[in-house]
């Protein structure tokens, strides 16, 4: 099985917001490529009491590391998301693909990359 791994911290988002709200401290991503198209993604965040707001980082991780590879689509395989002390994280396990992968959570790269930018969510 071949390994791979990636820490990328520091990660600032910079999207405009509202002038009260409170941006979400990004905290980094871990990649671990498992098998072939079977990849790893670590990451975690404070500032937010929103569970979805860190599985979303995720996807945007997997997103960006598909396109990055030269893949077209990403799809969720399983997810487990956790809080401890203030900051929340999510390890995701994802399929890359160049083919529109079968199941229901399928994402296209290129689309979820954009949003993600759209939205100040950072992006491997």
């Amino acid at each position: 099985m071949r390994r791979a791994a990636v820490m990328i911290l520091g990660l600032a988002a910079c999207a405009p917001m509202a002038p009260n709200a409170v941006r979400p401290d990004y905290l980094g991503v871990q990649t671990d490529l498992l098998d072939g198209d079977l990849v790893n993604f670590r990451v975690a965040l404070r500032g937010t009491d929103d569970p979805a707001l860190v599985e979303n980082y995720a996807e945007c991780a997997a997103a960006q590391y598909a396109l990055i590879r030269g893949q077209a689509f990403t799809r969720l395989v399983r997810v487990n998301t956790s809080k401890e002390g203030g900051t929340w994280r999510s390890d995701a396990v994802y399929t890359i693909s160049p083919d529109l992968p079968r199941g229901r959570a399928s994402i296209d790269a290129v689309v979820k990359v954009a949003d993600c930018g759209a939205s100040g969510i950072p992006t491997v």
